[in-house]
């Protein structure tokens, strides 16, 4: 079973606000995110092709990857401006097909115990229209496919082979 995503987007005003809980570690989420092979495995809808051109998760680093559905492709870029291992990430979000209209995210990655984290996010941009059009772009259907993706992943590698034996025995 898949934890909700929780968005808020009130009217009128340019940000939106989510969170995210999973059943994982605080280490496992905030890995997913850094390492670029595992983010082409879960970042965006399902059935889309994700190429990472570059991924540099650390404070001053950036980032530019495409996503492609059939012959439609959309591609992404930002800045990452601060990265602190387990806690916090702070960047830039750009969709290249409305350039000039710039996010900065805040991303904290809670530690909830037991082998738990929530993901809280915060994205600003510069224009109510802009915020709006991210939200009837199918920005949340995106969110919860790339996030149950994450959650697929994230159980894949905390389970080991020991754990395997242990249930079929």
């Amino acid at each position: 079973m898949s934890n909700p995503l929780n968005i808020d987007a009130p009217a009128g005003v340019p940000w939106i606000d989510f969170t995210r809980e999973f059943d994982a570690p605080v280490e496992a989420v905030f890995n997913a995110h850094r390492d670029p092979e595992l983010v082409r495995q879960w970042l965006g809808p399902r059935g889309y092709e994700m190429v990472v051109e570059r991924w540099d998760f650390t404070s001053g680093g950036g980032y530019r990857y495409t996503h492609r559905d059939g012959d439609n492709v959309y591609a992404f870029r930002g800045t990452f401006h601060t990265v602190r291992d387990n806690d916090l990430a702070i960047q830039t979000f750009e969709f290249e097909g409305a350039p000039d209209d710039v996010a900065i995210e805040f991303m904290r990655f809670v530690d909830l115990g037991d082998g738990r984290c929530r993901l809280e996010g915060h994205s600003v941009g510069p224009t109510v229209e802009g915020r709006d059009m991210m939200i009837q772009s199918g920005m949340e259907k995106g969110m919860v496919e790339g996030y149950e993706r994450l959650d697929e992943l994230v159980a894949a590698s905390s389970s080991t082979p020991a754990d395997a034996a242990s249930t079929n025995g």
